[in-house]
């Protein structure tokens, strides 16, 4: 585990014109040509392969199928990568910032399986977005969702990206001469899911545990699942989406939050707070 830690932070650093890059702003200040370069290594190829996008990131025809938004003078990058101009859902969408602090942060990312059935669980019938269902929630897609195996906040099943994107992200503030980004989980799945990626947590792991602890025969948790609704199932501790959605509909009597994690460049912190979980 040392030595690919230091093959990773040995990477060459991005330099443009004799000018280290470390940080999300310089990069935005270079031209067009240059930043856009830069920011499709974040891209895995086996997003392009899997879903026929030409190396080009462009279609037949010339068009864009990558959307780059990396203002001059910001500090943050927007990517969507289609795997066709008029694909309502983007294959990936990631957004990485960098922090008051000179750190980095992946603000939200996103992968799609964009052929796999979509369920509105982002908008409500009359067309407002629920916000990720903190504003708003479309309860019926909702049901559709979590019966077809989703979980909280998906429209489409996942891609299975998220291994290949982990290795990315290290790869690229490593050569911003950073050892380590930030991120913060939407919801008790993605902690999960990133702890099996060897994310630590810079806060909110002993909410984990207690969460954890609740769900266990005869905890709080736990005796809530009481059928009260189509979210709260008896059984739903046994599943990471079953909690999930649990928590989704309001068992923790608040909103999921207060958990932050990072990645250190090429280490696995090797933390799990729901042994042998289920997915």
């Amino acid at each position: 585990m040392e030595g690919a830690t230091a093959a990773m932070i040995s990477l060459p650093s991005f330099v443009v014109e004799g000018q280290r890059l470390v940080s999300i702003r310089q990069i935005n200040g270079l031209p067009l040509a240059q930043k856009e370069a830069i920011y499709r290594s974040l891209i895995p190829p086996e997003a392009l392969l899997r879903f026929g996008i030409p190396l080009s990131l462009t279609d037949r025809e010339g068009y864009p199928l990558l959307t780059c938004v990396c203002e001059p003078a910001t500090h943050s990058v927007v990517l969507a990568l289609r795997h066709q101009r008029d694909a309502q859902d983007p294959v990936l969408y990631l957004e990485m910032a960098d922090t008051p602090t000179n750190q980095l942060e992946v603000l939200l990312f996103v992968v799609n399986d964009p052929d796999s059935e979509r369920f509105n669980v982002d908008r409500m019938p009359d067309g407002r977005p629920t916000n990720f269902g903190v504003d708003c929630r479309n309860i019926e897609e909702e049901i559709r969702a979590m019966r077809a195996g989703l979980a909280p906040a998906q429209v489409r099943q996942g891609a299975r990206l998220t291994r290949r994107l982990i290795p990315r992200f290290e790869t690229f503030v490593a050569r911003l001469d950073h050892d380590r980004f930030h991120i913060q989980p939407l919801a008790y799945h993605n902690a999960i899911l990133f702890e099996r990626c060897g994310f630590a947590y810079t806060v909110g792991r002993g909410k984990m545990e207690w969460i954890h602890q609740e769900f266990a025969p005869g905890g709080l948790l736990f005796r809530r699942l009481d059928r009260s609704t189509p979210f709260r199932e008896p059984g739903a501790e046994r599943t990471v989406r079953g909690r999930s959605w649990a928590i989704h509909d309001g068992i923790l009597g608040e909103p999921f939050s207060g958990v932050r994690m990072y990645k250190r460049v090429g280490i696995h912190a090797g933390i799990c707070t729901f042994p042998e979980a289920v997915w």
